[in-house]
């Protein structure tokens, strides 16, 4: 079996890697700020490689199934699970609401690819949910009169220029002069996002690795009410578009269940408690460890 191939089909054992990799052994690394958002970039710029940008413009014309989508995963999803979870804990479904509030997270579109995905949907649906995000979080926490909550629009605006817009233009004007080998390492592409994937994960659970091991044995029953919020995710995303053809469906699950959680522990950092906190870094574990089950299953019912 090739390298590549070997990657690719075991990309879960890599994510696994990265977890336990970060939490034993952290790396400590000088551009630890923006190493994430370059290892995001790269991610991006490997998936645009394989598709056309006038795809993802078709997608986002659609703007009945951006708003139908963008209003369930949103809206209603984070909606539900923060009225049903605020009967047993406050503190928890507050967290939740902010976790499923996210957009869909800059590295969807790779998962998409791994597990057979409409990449250019995934793609189109990362663009509209960054987009609205600075406008329909602060919303969410307005209806449940949780005020205070304040974004920074021009921040998340360049983010979104700089991990999908460029890496975007990047990748068309390289398909336009380098053709032939943009074809010849179209088969390379998938495996090293994973390695890129593996490398995201590893920095960012080394980044809050102290947090994490502070108190292991209180955090398992959260990590527990994770799981079960993430492995719900999936579900629903894939239910939500039932008209839509397999590879929709399961792009608009990824886009449901893998959001920015990135951005998720920055708010939390900024506006809410420690116990939030540690809540949205404990998602990384769900976020890494979820999809190979999911691979798994979408290949059993194909």
């Amino acid at each position: 079996m090739r390298i590549g191939s070997f990657v690719e089909k075991y990309f879960w054992l890599f994510l696994v890697a990265g977890i336990v990799l970060g939490l034993w052994n952290p790396v400590n690394v000088v551009m630890g700020r923006f190493l994430p958002k370059i290892l995001l970039g790269l991610m991006l710029f490997f998936v645009f490689l394989k598709i056309d940008a006038i795809e993802i413009l078709e997608n986002i014309r659609n703007y009945k199934l951006m708003i139908y989508i963008t209003l369930v995963y949103m809206f209603i999803i984070p909606l539900v699970f923060y009225s049903l979870l605020n009967f047993f804990n406050p503190e928890i479904a507050t967290g939740i609401l902010l976790l499923t509030a996210m957009p869909a997270g800059v590295s969807t579109p790779a998962l998409a690819d791994i597990v057979k995905g409409n990449i250019s949907l995934s793609m189109s649906l990362v663009i509209i949910s960054q987009l609205i995000a600075p406008f329909t979080v602060p919303v969410l926490f307005w209806l449940i009169n949780l005020g205070g909550l304040e974004i920074n629009k021009i921040l998340i605006f360049r983010d979104i220029a700089i991990l999908v817009f460029l890496p975007m233009i990047l990748s068309q004007v390289v398909k336009r002069f380098f053709p032939v080998i943009v074809r010849k390492t179209q088969h390379l592409l998938t495996s090293a996002n994973v390695l890129l994937l593996f490398a995201f994960v590893y920095v960012a659970l080394s980044s809050q690795r102290d947090l994490i091991l502070e108190n292991p044995l209180t955090l398992i029953w959260k990590i527990v009410i994770l799981y079960a919020v993430f492995i719900l995710l999936h579900l629903l995303g894939y239910i939500a578009y039932f008209k839509g053809s397999r590879e929709n469906r399961i792009s608009v699950a990824i886009g449901a269940a893998y959001m920015n959680n990135g951005m998720a522990i920055v708010l939390a950092a900024s506006y809410f408690s420690p116990e939030i906190l540690v809540f949205m870094v404990l998602s990384e574990l769900p976020w890494n460890t979820l999809l190979e089950p999911f691979r798994r299953v979408m290949a059993a019912i194909k």
